[in-house]
């Protein structure tokens, strides 16, 4: 199990692109993904759940993936925050 911080940097946060390029890149691994802001846990492979957690420019995430290729999906995420999304 790997867990990690993952720091919205992108201006308008995660909106619905961002979080449809979440879940996209999530749905590609075997791995179990949760997404946890401020006590509230939702299904990193759900669209909806991340929706609803109104991740805004500066918050950070934690996210807890276990499976076979966790190592794999943490890295592949890591580089999708970093780029922003491709925004800005």
């Amino acid at each position: 199990m790997i867990e990690y911080i993952l720091k919205v940097e992108n201006q308008l946060g995660l909106h619905a692109r961002p979080a449809a390029q979440f879940v996209q890149t999530t749905n590609k691994f075997k791995s179990k993904i949760r997404v946890v802001k401020d006590g509230m846990e939702v299904d990193g492979k759900s669209i909806m759940g991340l929706l609803t957690l109104a991740a805004a420019m500066g918050s950070n995430l934690k996210v807890i993936i276990e499976g076979e290729d966790e190592n794999h999906m943490v890295e592949t995420l890591k580089k999708l925050f970093e780029t922003k999304f491709g925004e800005d």
